[in-house]
């Protein structure tokens, strides 16, 4: 807190790659992108948007973390096929308010404490190596006071995968890293003590989910996604009963 004039420009940079990743979201699921289109430049996304490149660079990697593009190293990156489009999907439209925050944190709360279980029976090592991956990134990004939603996502996404079951892979593609809910309501301009202690929890609770994971618990592993997914919905639900 001893350097509040950087607030405003944090939470600046955070409300418009928010609003670039809707942009860009949107052009691709109405087709103005297309599948296999390469994105324009860093450079010409800056200028038609009139953006930063920091929050060209933070969008593109909520985009990844959405299933929506895929950057290949060298040439580019790449509007991926929406192949999902006619099921279920969540528009962001759909998480603007605490209500529906806490009604998607529901839905994540029955499908992924059921993955968790799943996984913990039929992960392999590779499985395991891109979970720690997730986890240190997310470590690294709360200490460094960065936006650690979407190695957030990316831990809960690599426990979809790691079912082996594609549908809870592609369920959690449909949600995107959007489902994150500090995504959606970012109150805190930047990381405060408060936000951090919270975060840091946060990745105690990935820590419990992992573990469970590594050592095969299907009942740990379900109780531990059950607590952190359900500890998120009482918070939240704590900051609606505040709010009226």
């Amino acid at each position: 807190m001893n350097k509040p004039e950087v607030f405003p420009e944090k939470r600046k940079s955070r409300s418009l790659t928010n609003e670039l990743v809707d942009q860009l979201s949107a052009d691709i699921q109405n087709g103005s992108l297309q599948s296999g289109q390469k994105l324009p430049t860093e450079a010409a996304i800056m200028e038609r948007f009139g953006v930063s490149r920091t929050v060209v660079r933070e969008a593109i990697s909520k985009l990844q973390a959405a299933s929506l593009v895929e950057t290949r190293h060298g040439i580019g990156t790449f509007v991926l096929a929406q192949t999902q489009s006619p099921s279920f999907r969540v528009h962001p439209s759909q998480l603007s308010t605490l209500h529906d925050v806490i009604a998607l944190l529901e839905l994540r709360i029955s499908i992924e404490t059921e993955a968790a279980a799943l996984a913990a029976v039929r992960r392999t090592e590779a499985n395991l190596r891109v979970m720690q991956e997730a986890m240190s990134a997310f470590s690294s990004a709360i200490e460094e006071g960065r936006d650690a939603i979407a190695a957030d996502f990316q831990f809960h996404h690599e426990i979809a995968r790691a079912t082996q079951n594609s549908h809870f892979a592609d369920m959690m593609n449909s949600l995107g890293s959007q489902s994150i809910p500090r995504a959606r309501l970012q109150t805190t301009p930047t990381i405060d003590a408060i936000r951090l202690a919270y975060l840091r929890r946060v990745h105690q609770e990935h820590e419990n989910i992992l573990n469970a994971i590594v050592t095969q618990d299907a009942e740990s592993a379900r109780a531990a996604m059950r607590t952190h997914l359900s500890n998120s919905r009482d918070r939240h639900k704590k900051g609606a009963s505040s709010h009226h």
